[in-house]
């Protein structure tokens, strides 16, 4: 194995970062700058392409891997660069999440996504939320009514419909993860759906939307024409 070190200073990902930007790294190189060094047999970067590897290259499917996942999967990984992992990991979706905290007003399904995915996207739980506007689609508040198992999550309409009569809202977005990857709704969801949208109604409360998120994928129920 050759040492980093040994490398052309330029394929080095240190000196790339500094020489040339943060922005013209890989994921892998970025990793590879998270873990400092790699094992007996591969270098850091070379560590960090088969860690990537084993999730598909996807780094929020690596979002979901434990510490002891990371740890026992990996040579050379142990505790202290496992958790170097995890808080990378946790930085960027707490970036995503501030930025999705800037929100001012719900006009799309994408803005729903934008709000809720850094929360829901690499939970292995389900949860549920909701999103409150007003006429004028201004986000009044986000709140979380129910965390379930890995295939649901309970749902009681009246903590739903009761932040919605405090803060005098006009429209209520729903909105709960699949840590299954699909998006798809089910018929448990299709009911929830028709449920709150009827007693909203009733209340003088108007169903928005109802996204279902799994991984950067989601599906709107409001998109697919399914609220009337």
């Amino acid at each position: 194995m050759t040492a980093i070190k040994e490398w052309a200073e330029d394929d080095r990902p240190r000196e790339k970062m500094l020489h040339k930007g943060v922005f013209v790294l890989s994921d892998a190189e970025l990793l590879a700058i998270v873990i400092g060094s790699g094992n007996n047999k591969e270098s850091a970067l070379q560590l960090a392409q088969r860690i990537l590897a084993s999730v598909g290259n996807s780094l929020d499917a690596l979002g979901k891997r434990s510490l002891r996942e990371l740890m026992e999967g990996f040579h050379g990984i142990g505790e202290a660069k496992a958790v170097s992992i995890a808080a990378a990991l946790e930085l960027g979706r707490r970036r995503a999440a501030d930025e999705g905290s800037r929100l001012d007003a719900i006009t799309c399904s994408r803005d729903i996504f934008r709000l809720f995915s850094p929360l829901l996207a690499d939970l292995p739980h389900e949860e549920l939320w909701i999103a409150l506007t007003n006429q004028a689609g201004k986000l009044l508040d986000k709140i979380k009514i129910s965390q379930g198992g890995v295939a649901t999550t309970a749902a009681d309409l009246r903590l739903i419909l009761r932040p919605a009569l405090r803060a005098l809202a006009t429209g209520i977005v729903l909105c709960h993860n699949h840590p299954s990857g699909s998006p798809r709704p089910s018929q448990e969801d299709d009911k929830l759906t028709l449920r709150v949208q009827e007693a909203a109604r009733l209340m003088g409360f108007r169903l928005l939307d109802h996204l279902i998120l799994a991984g950067k994928a989601y599906f709107s129920y409001a998109d697919e024409g399914r609220l009337s």
